[in-house]
């Protein structure tokens, strides 16, 4: 067999976003729009000679087709070693799990995360480097950079060895491994959780429903809650992977996961419910009749963190994205520790991580996790409040009231526009962006302004400076409204609004959050004329 040269020409718009380079399926199967990403890839990492390279996604639409051009792809250019989840099958949290225990050169995610699947549906790519986190913005400016120059790729001509059995085989030169997608994953999670009290818990009775959203937590929710904690069979539901998600929209919010919260709001609920999304980084926490916020999720975690035998030592700082509420802000301080306020996206938790300045990481969009690996880690969140629940005997409910008890109630929530035209939606933000200056002392509706900005961040460890991360607007009793683009839709602009209101007094911890955020909604529609620009009366989806 040859090492082929394949003449190819750009394609536009191939710039990664916040988690990779997300497109529709129909996009990626075009000739030669994989594999001029791929290329650019490997030419940007520069000699990949004798590298170990780890692969694998979340089986939806196009996943097994990517993966063979891949392994291709990857012998052509000298990788010594590739790592092939069985099946095509690894969770994000899983490859990061992977890099890290098998000290690999780097590895490639096939996923679009949250977004829909199958044919009409979206498809992702997105290189992680050797600590097993997202390549930092510098590469992947370059890896773009590269795509608007291509003009030839490197393939081998021999097939793709059959990646749905466990084994080795080789293409060229190039060693191709095909591994159990869960078992690296699953002793990993042992060490740091009490796996003999939550199977404890189970035994007693103690009941429970999973979604894996028709997505790839499934196997990993299978293995680990009904095979290694003895949870009933049952316990999960949805949970075997599809490549279209079952037609769902794999996205753990209350929204998107109505059949899990309709589940947990009936009179005969289980004990506890949990989700996640479809690449398995993402997760939802749900108790009797009551949906746990991820900011809240982070706090809480970060307040009894002591109780998971892997954080027995303590936590060495906290790291959130911006428009993340600020409940975790409020443990930091009681615990004497650092709070990190990061822009959006799990990259720039990496450095905090690496330099050991942060423990536990959070974002907003359902996604927390810690310095296990270097993505955020659905599955790791959920047994992380199983260990919880078995620690301290008591239910979600409770555990989230004496929380909000002893910090106050941060009421938050995100309104999103989805697929607005993207000018208009540009032009909001430079709208928003030239009134900045003006809104100090502003009385707004019986708030006062404290100080509006667009959020600048600069890397504590690496310095690098990241600008234009979301207009936020603060009140002096700490509200806050924070307007930004998002980098993971793949169909015009997707407008996100944060609503935050910080309340102290228990007896006002029961107001429904929508009342709660009324009058800073209105602030927000005011100050943006976001209806008017949008022509959208109102968010497609809340939060």
């Amino acid at each position: 067999m040859t090492i082929q040269t394949v003449a190819t020409t750009p394609f536009a718009g191939q710039r990664p976003g916040t988690s990779g380079l997300r497109k529709k399926v129909s996009d990626y199967l075009q000739p030669g729009y994989l594999e001029n990403f791929v290329e650019s890839i490997f030419n940007t990492l520069g000699d990949c000679s004798g590298q170990t390279l780890v692969v694998g996604g979340d089986g939806r639409y196009f996943n097994r087709t990517a993966i063979q051009v891949i392994l291709r792809m990857a012998a052509a250019h000298g990788f010594g070693k590739v790592l092939v989840g069985q099946g095509g099958i690894l969770s994000t949290p899983a490859v990061s799990c992977v890099i890290r225990k098998h000290a690999a050169f780097g590895g490639i995610v096939l996923s679009a995360s949250h977004n829909p699947g199958g044919p009409d549906g979206d498809f992702g790519i997105k290189y992680n480097i050797g600590n097993g986190g997202p390549a930092p913005e510098k590469f992947t400016e370059a890896v773009y950079i590269a795509t608007q120059s291509i003009s030839v790729y490197r393939i081998s001509d021999e097939a793709a060895p059959d990646f749905d059995k466990i084994g080795e085989s080789r293409i060229e030169q190039m060693q191709v491994e095909v591994i159990d997608s869960v078992a690296d994953y699953a002793e990993l999670m042992e060490t740091l959780f009490d796996f003999p009290a939550i199977r404890k818990l189970f035994a007693g009775g103690f009941t429970m429903r999973y979604d894996g959203m028709h997505a790839v937590g499934g196997p990993y929710a299978h293995k680990i809650l009904e095979g290694m904690l003895g949870a009933p069979a049952g316990t999960v539901i949805n949970g075997t992977p599809l490549e279209d998600f079952g037609g769902h929209h794999p996205d753990p919010n209350p929204v998107n996961a109505a059949e899990l919260i309709a589940v947990m709001f009936a009179k005969d609920a289980p004990d506890f419910g949990a989700a996640s999304d479809g690449d398995a980084d993402r997760n939802m926490i749900v108790g009797r009749g009551l949906a746990v916020t991820p900011s809240d999720s982070l706090a809480i975690i970060a307040a009894n963190a002591t109780l998971a035998p892997g954080y027995r030592d303590g936590l060495k700082g906290i790291a959130r994205s911006m428009p993340t509420s600020t409940a975790p802000d409020r443990v930091a301080k009681a615990l004497g520790i650092k709070c990190y306020e990061t822009p959006t996206g799990w990259k720039y938790f990496g450095n905090l991580l690496d330099a050991g300045l942060a423990t536990l990481c959070g974002e907003e969009s359902y996604g927390t996790g810690s310095n296990h690996i270097r993505e955020k880690d659905g599955v790791w969140a959920i047994l992380f409040w199983l260990n919880l629940l078995a620690a301290t005997g008591k239910p979600v409910d409770t555990i989230v009231r004496e929380h909000w008890t002893r910090f106050g109630r941060n009421y938050y929530s995100r309104h999103d526009y989805e697929a607005v035209e993207s000018a208009a939606a540009e032009a909001m933000m430079e709208n928003l962006r030239a009134q900045l200056d003006g809104l100090k002392g502003r009385q707004l509706d019986g708030f006062t302004v404290d100080f509006a900005d667009d959020f600048v961040y600069t890397d504590p460890v690496d310095h690098s400076v990241a600008t234009k991360q979301g207009v936020r607007i603060v009140m002096t009793d700490g509200s806050r409204i924070v307007f930004r683009l998002s980098g993971t839709g793949t169909e015009g602009a997707t407008i996100r609004l944060y609503l935050e209101k910080y309340e102290a007094d228990p007896a006002r911890h029961d107001i429904d959050p929508q009342q709660a955020l009324a009058g800073l909604a209105a602030i927000a529609d005011q100050l943006s004329d976001l209806k008017k620009r949008t022509g959208r009366e109102h968010p497609t989806v809340i939060t």
